[in-house]
């Protein structure tokens, strides 16, 4: 009887070991499938601040911190921009002293904890900008989508959609120059926003699902008055662009793409959120199995249809980096390369994942100028 007893004993613990490794990948995927629309996604440190003056901030020294470019700072009840580090101005050696910009909200008192993130602006465009819009309600198949309408003279329109962790301010950094050629621009949102429908799992589905909301959004912009339309997404907004251009019924009106910082290998999307969410390396793989098997994303034996070569048929301008630790450069790299006469990748380095643009905004935007002129 020893040995059946033994081996029942064996079978049993295995059961409750299977059990809660499911348990704890179905916990982990959680951290990965509900992101919290505007809160900043997890990897980059938070960071003290150490003084503020009117015209300078100096903060915890960190490779974050010392990034070049220009950022938004964000902490409990405080909201501020910073330009570019202002070497030579640093009390310590462990600190940095950034240009401050402006504080939008709150203020910068010493000991506040804060992050960088991408986004520069809160509100709307009229209220951050100046730059003159409507609120409108994009009909999707859950319900009424958030949207704002920037108007402009041009035919072409751009239809703008934000990624992980973001929400609609984020394509706000992009309006100036916009709306400074005379396009009209849609800023869509989409279920789980703000204002936008549940999805109705409560999950998030990088792009899978959340693509026909931009494809209702495509719908609005023609029968508003767009002729051609160019997507431009950023994260899984960029994904949905490319679901959009392949899949939608109206996408012989989609004539350009722009993509910063896609999701274009899921796996490893979703295995960085677990990671930088604290899940242990070796509940890693079992978050991503439960993560795709939850929300339904492709079974890893096919390539996603945003990864897919063969399906681009438009101009496509991809902005990504080595330096993005959530969605990882090369599968870009190798987008570029396998459609040279459609793709061209504009390399940025030192930039966290969606802040190609906050990087180095002169070059980005020279960048977009060229490829967006004769689209227009």
């Amino acid at each position: 009887m020893r040995p059946a007893i033994a081996t029942a004993a064996a079978v049993t613990t295995l059961i409750g070991v299977g059990a809660a490794a499911a348990a704890a990948g179905r916990y982990a995927s959680d951290a990965v499938l509900r992101p919290a629309p505007g809160r900043p996604l997890p990897g980059d440190p938070r960071l003290t601040v150490h003084a503020a003056e009117a015209d300078r901030v100096t903060l915890t020294r960190a490779l974050a911190s010392r990034r070049p470019g220009v950022y938004g700072l964000d902490g409990p009840g405080v909201h501020a921009v910073v330009g570019p580090v202002l070497d030579g101005a640093a009390p310590s050696a462990d600190t940095v002293v950034r240009r401050l910009e402006r504080v939008s909200r709150g203020s910068l008192e010493p000991g506040a904890k804060v992050r960088l993130t991408p986004r520069l602006h809160l509100g709307d465009p009229t209220s951050a900008l100046g730059v003159p819009h409507t609120d409108v309600s994009v009909p999707g198949e859950l319900g009424p989508l958030p949207a704002w309408s920037v108007p402009g003279p041009r035919t072409t329109w751009v239809i703008a959609v934000h990624g992980l962790g973001a929400t609609r301010e984020h394509p706000m950094n992009l309006l100036p120059f916009l709306h400074g050629r005379r396009i009209p621009v849609l800023v869509v949102g989409y279920r789980g926003d703000p204002d936008a429908p549940r999805p109705p799992d409560g999950l998030g589905h990088l792009g899978d699902a959340e693509w026909r909301d931009l494809d209702a959004a495509l719908r609005f912009a023609v029968g508003n008055g767009a002729r051609h339309v160019v997507l431009y997404g950023w994260s899984t907004g960029a994904t949905m662009a490319l679901h959009a251009a392949a899949d939608s019924a109206l996408r012989d009106r989609v004539t350009g793409l722009v993509l910063d910082s896609p999701v274009l290998d899921k796996d490893a999307t979703l295995r960085a959120l677990a990671a930088a969410r604290h899940t242990p390396g070796p509940l890693l793989p079992l978050a991503v199995r439960a993560a795709r098997g939850r929300a339904g994303l492709y079974d890893g034996r096919r390539p996603a249809v945003a990864a897919d070569a063969r399906l681009l048929r438009v101009p496509t301008l991809i902005f990504h980096g080595p330096d993005d630790a959530i969605a990882p450069w090369h599968p870009s790299r190798e987008l570029a390369a396998r459609r040279p006469e459609l793709v061209h990748l504009h390399t940025v380095r030192h930039a966290p994942h969606a802040a190609m643009w906050n990087a180095d905004p002169a070059r980005y935007e020279e960048a977009l100028r060229r490829f967006l002129t004769p689209l227009m």
